[in-house]
């Protein structure tokens, strides 16, 4: 019934939106009484932050298992890229409620998505790091703001630019940071 339910939630939530849906909008997509959903869960918050926890979780792994896949790769910063773009447009409807329609206030799915693709493409960088070049610089953290800004953007607002120029341009971008040497006085 909880998987019943937990369906009919993200039925909802992609055809309504987190402000329109409703428990009574659910229960009727779970073929249930509003009664017996309050059974299970206490709102539509309960439903929809499990509905959004479980994406969140989803996307964890798929990214995951993207990066970790193409770390031995040839043109492993390439392939990462289009993997995580892969991964992103996988169910573009829930990653655009996460950023589109819940408060940044009170949204800890997308903390949770933040950090986790923080996590990600750190140990990437950090995995594709030549000894050489020295400890990841502040401007890590720029860097992979910007790799989660493109690739979202690009997913949910597709611009009038060719997906394998999105690939190089960010490719480049990495790369350069990454053959870069650290500037004196640069923070860890």
């Amino acid at each position: 019934m909880v998987e019943r339910i937990l369906t009919a939630g993200r039925e909802v939530l992609l055809e309504r939106g987190y402000e329109r849906a409703s428990t009574s909008r659910i229960a009727a997509a779970a073929g249930i009484s509003p009664g017996s959903l309050y059974q299970y869960f206490p709102d539509k918050e309960a439903i929809l932050g499990r509905v959004l926890d479980q994406y969140v979780e989803r996307l964890h792994l798929r990214i995951t298992d993207a990066f970790v896949s193409h770390l031995d790769a040839t043109d492993s910063v390439r392939s990462t890229i289009g993997a995580l773009l892969d991964a992103l447009e996988g169910d573009a409807g829930l990653l655009r409620v996460v950023y589109e329609q819940l408060p940044r206030s009170a949204n800890p799915q997308r903390a949770e998505f933040v950090r986790r693709v923080d996590d990600l493409v750190t140990t990437a960088l950090l995995f594709r790091r030549r000894p050489a070049v020295g400890p990841v610089r502040s401007g890590a953290w720029i860097l992979v703001r910007t790799i989660e800004s493109v690739t979202v953007g690009y997913v949910l607002d597709p611009p009038p630019i060719d997906r394998e120029a999105i690939i190089d341009e960010l490719t480049r971008l990495i790369e350069g940071y990454l053959a870069a040497p650290s500037s004196p006085g640069a923070a860890p």
